[in-house]
């Protein structure tokens, strides 16, 4: 139960943060599922079948005590990835809209600002006017302090 579980979390976490990602950098939550879904929707599904694959491959040859237990993760991880992940979350983000986004101001100071997809980055270098790169060259570590071959000796 808890391989599922696990599965079942990498693949909400592949859905919704594509979706988020869309959603942050302007479209409407339907136009944000949709661009997000079709981008995520290939990495889970490929995960799903190759986790479909490993589970089904113990049922023909596994001991009586394995095949209840690889049939079970196999169904159930087809279930969860088609059904659950790639059905029911985005669908239920689209009804609710800008409502599957919100987080009350009480909870949001308390939780920690992790910017993992690099907003902040992208709104620091617009507000600087730079693209992130340095126009001056970069400068060799150690150059001025290289030994000639003349002092050496």
């Amino acid at each position: 139960m808890a391989v599922l579980f696990g599965l079942a979390m990498d693949y909400e976490v592949f859905m919704v943060s594509r979706i988020r990602e869309a959603h942050v950098h302007g479209a409407a939550p339907p136009e944000a599922v949709l661009a997000g879904s079709r981008h995520a929707s290939r990495v889970v599904t490929a995960a799903a079948l190759i986790m479909f694959a490993v589970f089904a491959s113990f049922i023909p040859g596994g001991s009586t005590m394995l095949k209840p237990i690889a049939f079970a993760l196999a169904v159930g991880v087809c279930i969860d990835a088609f059904l659950v992940r790639m059905t029911l979350v985005p669908a239920v983000l689209a009804l609710v809209g800008r409502a599957g986004w919100w987080l009350p101001k009480w909870l949001d100071r308390l939780l920690p600002d992790l910017d993992i997809e690099g907003e902040r980055l992208t709104a620091d270098r617009q507000k600087d006017g730079t693209d992130g790169h340095d126009p001056t060259p970069p400068v060799a570590v150690g150059a001025s302090s290289c030994i000639s071959p003349r002092r050496m000796s």
